[in-house]
C-alpha cells in the first residue's frame, strides 16, 4: 500500500470514529439524521440527498437536502414489507430528484430505512469504494438510529401510560362526583364539563332514553333539527361507537349536522342514551383511546341517572304501597266488623283480596228486628278501580236497604245508580237477600252472580232467580225475586268466582263441581268449619300458585 493510500485509510478511520462519537452522543432522531446526511454529503461532495425510515410498514421521508419542495411532494408510497423493492414510480421519483445512489440502513431487526445521494460536485460517478464506505457509515449510524427510534417509542408509550393513569384518576374522581348528584341536570352537566375539558368540543348533545322516548339533557346542536334527523335512524340499536367515517357512510343526516362521534351509554347491554360530539377545536380526530374514555365516562353517567330513576321509582312505589295499605284498611272497614248473632242462623264469612285492595264485597246489614240484608258482589277487574266501585256499591246498598223497598225493585234502583257511575265497560255481579230470622225465610235476587249453593237433604239447589248484571245498562226489564222457606240443617254457600276459578300451577281451575262436592261432604259442619275446610282445600289445590282473583265466601247454616 502506498503512503498516500495509507494516509487516506487513516483519515477515513479517523472520520468514522469521530462520526460514531458524534451520532452516539445524542438520542434525538433529528440530530442523528442531520449528522448522517451531512456527513454523507460532505464525504462524497454530493449536492443533494434524503433519508427515509420505516414507519407503519411504509418508508416515510424524514429528511432531505438540496431537493426542491415540489419534487419532494411527489415522494411515492414505498411498501417496507418488500424491502424497498423499488417500482417504476419510485425510480421516476429518484430520476426527477437527480438521485444517483441509494443504500439501505440495516440494523439487528432488518432494514429500517435508506439513504439516497445526488450527483457529486465534480461530476464523477460513485465508485464501488464509495458505495462500500457509504455502507460503513450507515452501519455505524444504524445502531444510533435504532436506539433513537426505541427511545421515541418508549417515550410515546410512557406518554400514553401517563395519559391513561391521568384518565383513570379522572374516572375515579368522576365516579365519586356522579354518585353525589340526584338530579339529571347536574349529572349531564358534569358529563359535559368532563368531555369539554378533555377534548375541547364546542358542539355536543347528551340524550337519555326512557323506552323509545328521547330526553335531551344537554345540547349545543339545534334540538328540533337534531331530533328530526335522529329519528330517521334506529337510534336504540346504536350499541357501538360511531366515528366520523362511519357517520358519513351510515348516518349522513347526523354527519351533515356536524356530529363527528356517537358513543352509546348502555346498562346491561341496553342502550339508555347517546353522547353526540362535534368537531374538536384543535381539529384532531377522536382516537380509539379517546372513544374508550368517553364510553367509560358515559357509563358512569348513565348508571348515575339510572340509579336516580330507580331510587325515585322506589320512593314512588313505597308511597303507593303506603297509600294502598291505607286504602286496604279503609276497604276492610267497609266490610262487617263482626257477624251478628241470630236465633236460627249460623253465619261465617271471609274476604281475601288478590291485591292489597280488591273488588269483592260482602255485607250483613240489620234492617229491622230479626231481619237482615245479606249481600255478596264481585266488581269486574282488580285493584284500585275495582275497590272504588266496590265502595260505591257498599254506599248504595247501605242507603237503599234502609228504604224498606222490596228487593226486586231495589235491585233495579241499584243497577241504575251503578250504570250512571261506571265507565270503561266495568260491571258488578251481585247477589243479595232479605234474611228473616223470625220466620226462617230467605227472599233473594241474583243479578248475574255465581248462583249460591243451597244444600238440603244432601241435594244441591242453585239460587239463580234475578236478572242481568249491574252496570251494563239502565233497568228495562224488572228483576225477579224468589223466596225460600228454610229448614233445619239447610246450608247456603255464597261465593265469588275467585273460589271456583282458583288456579293450580298446571292452569287447572278449582271448579264449582269441586265446591259442590265439598258442600255435600261438610253438610254437618258448622258455618265456620265449612268455611275453613273450603279455604284449606283451595290452598292445597293451588299448591302455592299466586292468587289470580279476589276470593270471598259467606256460609249460612240453619240451626
Amino acid at each position: 500500500m502506498s503512503e498516500i493510500e495509507s494516509l487516506k485509510v487513516k483519515r477515513n478511520l479517523t472520520a468514522l470514529i469521530e462520526f460514531s462519537r458524534v451520532i452516539n452522543s445524542s438520542l434525538e432522531l433529528e440530530f442523528i439524521l442531520n449528522n448522517v446526511l451531512l456527513t454523507c454529503l460532505g464525504k462524497f461532495l454530493a449536492i443533494r440527498g434524503l433519508i427515509a425510515l420505516k414507519e407503519n410498514n411504509k418508508f416515510q421521508l424524514k429528511l432531505s437536502k438540496g431537493i426542491p419542495g415540489e419534487i419532494l411532494s411527489t415522494f411515492p408510497d414505498i411498501n417496507a414489507d418488500n424491502d424497498y423493492d423499488f417500482n417504476e414510480k419510485v425510480n421516476d421519483f429518484f430520476e426527477s430528484a437527480h438521485l444517483k445512489i441509494c443504500e439501505r440502513i440495516n440494523s439487528s431487526t432488518g432494514c429500517i430505512g435508506f439513504v439516497c445521494l445526488g450527483e457529486k460536485l465534480n461530476g464523477k460517478d460513485f465508485t464501488e469504494d464509495d458505495r462500500e464506505f457509504l455502507k460503513t457509515i450507515l452501519n455505524i449510524a444504524a445502531t444510533a438510529i435504532q436506539n433513537s427510534l426505541v427511545v421515541q417509542e418508549l417515550k410515546k408509550v410512557n406518554r400514553e401510560l401517563d395519559s391513561r393513569i391521568q384518565r383513570l384518576n379522572s374516572l375515579f374522581e368522576l365516579s365519586k362526583e356522579f354518585g353525589l348528584f340526584s338530579e339529571s341536570t347536574k349529572v349531564s352537566r358534569l358529563l359535559v364539563y368532563s368531555l369539554m375539558g378533555q377534548f375541547l368540543v364546542s358542539n355536543y348533545a347528551i340524550l337519555n332514553f326512557e323506552g323509545s322516548a328521547i330526553q335531551v339533557l344537554e345540547s349545543k346542536f339545534q334540538i328540533d333539527e337534531l331530533l328530526t334527523r335522529l329519528r330517521l335512524y334506529d337510534y336504540l340499536k346504536i350499541d357501538i361507537p360511531v366515528n366520523k367515517q362511519k357517520l358519513e357512510k351510515y348516518y349522513s343526516e347526523l354527519s351533515e349536522l356536524g356530529v363527528h362521534l356517537i358513543v352509546p351509554m348502555q346498562i346491561q347491554g341496553r342502550v339508555k342514551g347517546l353522547i353526540l360530539l362535534g368537531k374538536r377545536v384543535n381539529n384532531l380526530e377522536y382516537s380509539d383511546y379517546d372513544i374508550e374514555f368517553i364510553y367509560s365516562v358515559g357509563s358512569l353517567a348513565i348508571i348515575s341517572l339510572e340509579n336516580r330513576r330507580l331510587f325515585k321509582e322506589a320512593l314512588e312505589k313505597q308511597k303507593l304501597e303506603e297509600e294502598l295499605e291505607f286504602a286496604r284498611e279503609i276497604q276492610q272497614n267497609l266490610l262487617p266488623s263482626q257477624i251478628p248473632e241470630t236465633n236460627n242462623f249460623d253465619i261465617a264469612a271471609v274476604n281475601l283480596p288478590s291485591k292489597q285492595v280488591g273488588g269483592d264485597y260482602f255485607d250483613i246489614i240489620k234492617v229491622d228486628e230479626g231481619k237482615y240484608i245479606i249481600a255478596i258482589a264481585d266488581v269486574s277487574g282488580k285493584g284500585i278501580p275495582a275497590s272504588l266501585l266496590m265502595a260505591n256499591m257498599q254506599a248504595f246498598l247501605q242507603v237503599i236497604s234502609k228504604q224498606k223497598i222490596d228487593i226486586a225493585t231495589a235491585t233495579g234502583l241499584i243497577n241504575d245508580l251503578i250504570t250512571q257511575n261506571t265507565s270503561d265497560g266495568r260491571f258488578i255481579t251481585f247477589f243479595w237477600a232479605l234474611l228473616d230470622d223470625n220466620e226462617r225465610k230467605l227472599t233473594y235476587v241474583n243479578a248475574g252472580h255465581n248462583p249460591p249453593i243451597l244444600v238440603r237433604n244432601n241435594k244441591i239447589t242453585r239460587l239463580s232467580e234475578g236478572g242481568i248484571i249491574l252496570g251494563v245498562m239502565k233497568t228495562i226489564m224488572s228483576y225477579n225475586s224468589n223466596s225460600i222457606q228454610l229448614e233445619s240443617g239447610d246450608k247456603i254457600i255464597m261465593f265469588t268466582d275467585g273460589v271456583s276459578e282458583a288456579m293450580n300451577p298446571y292452569s287447572e281451575e278449582f271448579s264449582e263441581n269441586r265446591l259442590e262436592q265439598l258442600a255435600l261432604s261438610t253438610n254437618s259442619f258448622t258455618a265456620c268449619d265449612t268455611l275453613n275446610r273450603i279455604k284449606k282445600e283451595i290452598e292445597d289445590f293451588a299448591q302455592g300458585a299466586p292468587q289470580s282473583d279476589d276470593l270471598t265466601m259467606m256460609i249460612i247454616r240453619v240451626k
